[in-house]
């Protein structure tokens, strides 16, 4: 047996520093573990971030049509912020945040119908149903990145829609009118007032285009003719005509604009079917012809027929966010049920431009019962019973 003071089966022990020796082979490898395990998180991290930043921008890209075209969120977020701190909550203490924000969207909101900034938002949160709980569970810096991508979504949707609509409509207007020489869509100086075609869809419906004078007149932009987003220009009218005793006949009813929100919302392709019409919906489609998306087309119509060659909210004497507003004041500024009526029957002509006829509801089973999927299947079932009786 050993003595105490033998070398050679002796423990080696930490020195006074406590520290206990590793070789050399052993720490490499914990240090290449702990990197692996670091690079490892990385990839999930910018994984996790890419996918966030997709889902965001590719939400955002519906912002302009279903919401605002020219308010920032920020701002539309700010507005909703000041009048719910106004609103008198008081009876509504102790109730969770979902509850009161559902409180405030149904009984307050006719009480702030004036406000455009307000009805954007409420429709912003209806178009993105997740957006509110995000705005609160998120940090502020959080908050600003959703935005962003937001913005970087529906900018770039604006951008593909008038680019996409700059081309196409050259080309209806060539077509419907028989052009020659043919209308270049790369060559906006030729556009606008100074065509003689585009000229009369862009003049407003109170003046008469074939007028010489009145021709002259809006071209050299007199004070007695001022083109701006106070009238109605020639093509949002059906046919590109009016009634001077009834304005709001034909209103937002041409082919021009049925074919641009086809481009825009279906696909380029459905626009050439702009002539169909049906009498027949499901009813869940009605939401996806809302008054907001027409705003949007129009506003892209109107810049395509002009010779502006980039996109300004001011063009000369034209303001197009005015434009806008009263586009949207038209379908949800009524002063009554006869012309909410109205405003609901045009809607639904629109619907049935976009989505055509449906007959659903007429496939009754006896219907079904002639129909060759049924027919097949009784004659496999027929099969297998006349082969299992003859065994």
């Amino acid at each position: 047996m050993s003595e105490p003071g033998d070398g050679a089966h002796a423990l080696a022990l930490p020195d006074s520093s406590r520290v206990v020796p590793t070789s050399t082979e052993a720490r490499a490898k914990c240090r290449i573990a702990a990197l692996e395990e670091e690079l490892q998180m990385m990839r999930q991290e910018r994984g996790t971030k890419q996918r966030k930043t997709t889902y965001y921008v590719a939400q955002g890209r519906g912002v302009r049509h279903m919401s605002v075209l020219y308010t920032n969120l920020e701002d539309l977020i700010a507005k909703n912020n000041h009048r719910y701190e106004e609103a008198i909550l008081d009876n509504l203490e102790g109730s969770t945040p979902e509850y009161v924000f559902c409180i405030f969207v149904t009984y307050l909101t006719p009480f702030f119908r004036q406000n455009r900034l307000q009805r954007g938002y409420l429709t912003l949160s209806q178009a993105l149903p997740w957006f509110y709980s995000k705005l609160s569970d998120l940090d502020a810096d959080d908050c600003e990145d959703m935005l962003k991508k937001i913005k970087r979504g529906a900018d770039a949707a604006h951008g593909d829609d008038t680019s996409t609509l700059k081309d196409l409509i050259a080309t209806w207007v060539n077509q419907d009118f028989h052009l020659s020489p043919l209308l270049r869509s790369n060559d906006k100086q030729l556009c606008g007032f100074a065509h003689d075609v585009c000229g009369n869809l862009l003049c407003p419906a109170e003046w008469d285009w074939n007028d010489n004078c009145v021709k002259a007149s809006i071209r050299d932009r007199t004070l007695d003719f001022i083109v701006s987003e106070n009238s109605w220009p020639w093509f949002v009218y059906e046919n590109y005509s009016f009634n001077v005793s009834d304005l709001e006949k034909g209103l937002f009813k041409s082919k021009i604009l049925v074919q641009a929100f086809k481009a825009i919302f279906t696909s380029p392709s459905s626009a050439r079917e702009a002539d169909g019409d049906g009498a027949d919906i499901l009813e869940n489609n009605r939401h996806a012809c809302r008054a907001l998306n027409q705003v949007k087309v129009k506003m892209c119509v109107r810049f395509a027929l002009s010779s502006v060659s980039s996109w300004h909210t001011v063009n000369g004497d034209f303001d197009y966010e005015g434009f806008w507003n009263n586009i949207v004041d038209f379908f949800e500024e009524v002063p009554g049920p006869v012309v909410q009526c109205r405003v609901s029957k045009l809607l639904e002509w629109w619907t049935r431009k976009i989505f055509g006829k449906n007959h659903r509801e007429d496939l009754t089973p006896e219907v079904v019962s002639q129909m060759s999927v049924t027919v097949l299947a009784e004659q496999r079932r027929a099969q297998e019973d006349a082969a299992f009786n003859s065994e």
